[in-house]
């Protein structure tokens, strides 16, 4: 072997290996990566073991790693969530998944009233290392209760942290993040992308900051402000908008609790014009927050006001009518449009 031969042998081994992995896989991964790295991480829910959940997120980390670390439970979101914290404070580090985010409610006391104030009610003595998935959001036409987006909930429930990933690089990323937290996170997974594309995703592991949001698109003329699966609309917009010669920069805030501030603040000074993006109801929605957020920050900054492209203040609809309720590429087009040509 020459010197060079071996010269590129070392740098390709020193290259990290990826797989090309749908966000669905990369949860997976996650989980398996971490499991077999700490012997207090466990996993538990309705199904996610014999059967590996209802999206298969959780296949085959029963048969690696046994019934007493893959635990399905009863039918009982408080119950999932209440024990999840009773094994916290015992020195476990639980990843409870409920079902879908519409069966978020009877664990919601659980979630509010003692997860996110351990810290608080101690003084910091305990502190609660819990992760609590669910699929979230529309788009699969799934029956009633299974499409909702409660994320403004959560986020109005002082701590607790909220992560929405929108590739499978950052679900796999973020998920290790909240595993090794030392406080409670919920992970929102976006079911309408478990399968919807791959990406390279690193086999070893890694982890995506908490709290740091990502440009996806560097642009000049306006921001476009997404999460979750919504961060595919933008795209499909920023498109749109890039063959009429306008330049957008998307920005995925990733979490939106703790939301990167700093990231939206510098976005919006260098565009002057911004659109927020999320399918939950548009009332009250985390999108009014980072419109309150841009105001007060960014005022002076602003050519236009700025627009929300949301999902309608109403019940989530039936399947056959979900796409009329889901922020689409059209609608976000044609908000931009009224903020570039106010």
């Amino acid at each position: 072997m020459t010197a060079a031969t071996e010269t590129a042998t070392e740098a390709a081994e020193a290259r990290p290996q990826t797989q090309k992995l749908t966000l669905a896989q990369a949860v997976n991964r996650a989980l398996f990566e971490e499991m077999g790295r700490d012997e207090t991480i466990l996993v538990m829910g309705e199904d996610v073991g014999i059967d590996g959940g209802v999206f298969r997120v959780t296949e085959g980390l029963l048969d690696a790693y046994g019934p007493e670390r893959v635990i399905d439970t009863p039918l009982a979101e408080s119950g999932i969530v209440g024990t999840a914290i009773g094994l916290a404070l015992a020195g476990f580090r639980p990843v409870a998944e409920l079902q879908f985010m519409g069966f978020l409610y009877p664990a919601m006391n659980q979630l509010c009233a003692h997860a996110a104030r351990y810290r608080n009610r101690s003084r910091g003595r305990y502190h609660l290392p819990m992760v609590v998935r669910m699929p979230y959001c529309g788009g699969i036409r799934p029956p009633e209760h299974h499409s909702e987006s409660y994320e403004a909930l959560l986020v109005n429930t002082p701590g607790l942290k909220v992560v929405i990933p929108s590739t499978p690089y950052d679900a796999k990323g973020l998920l290790v993040s909240a595993i090794r937290d030392e406080d409670p996170v919920v992970f929102l997974e976006p079911k309408k992308i478990y399968r919807a594309f791959r990406e390279d995703v690193p086999t070893g592991p890694y982890e995506v900051p908490i709290g740091k949001a990502r440009v996806v698109v560097e642009g000049r003329d306006l921001t476009l402000i997404a999460y979750g699966a919504m961060v595919r609309v933008a795209m499909e917009a920023e498109q749109a908008l890039a063959r009429d010669g306008v330049s957008v920069e998307v920005l995925d805030l990733r979490t939106v609790s703790p939301v990167d501030v700093e990231a939206i603040v510098l976005s919006v000074e260098k565009t002057g014009r911004a659109v927020v993006v999320h399918e939950a109801p548009r009332n009250a929605g985390f999108g009014a927050e980072i419109v309150a957020l841009i105001n007060e920050r960014a005022l002076l900054s602003l050519l236009a006001p700025v627009q929300r492209v949301t999902g309608f203040d109403a019940v989530f609809p039936y399947p056959m009518l979900e796409h009329h309720y889901l922020p689409t590429k059209e609608r976000v087009v044609k908000a931009a449009r009224r903020a570039l040509d106010f």
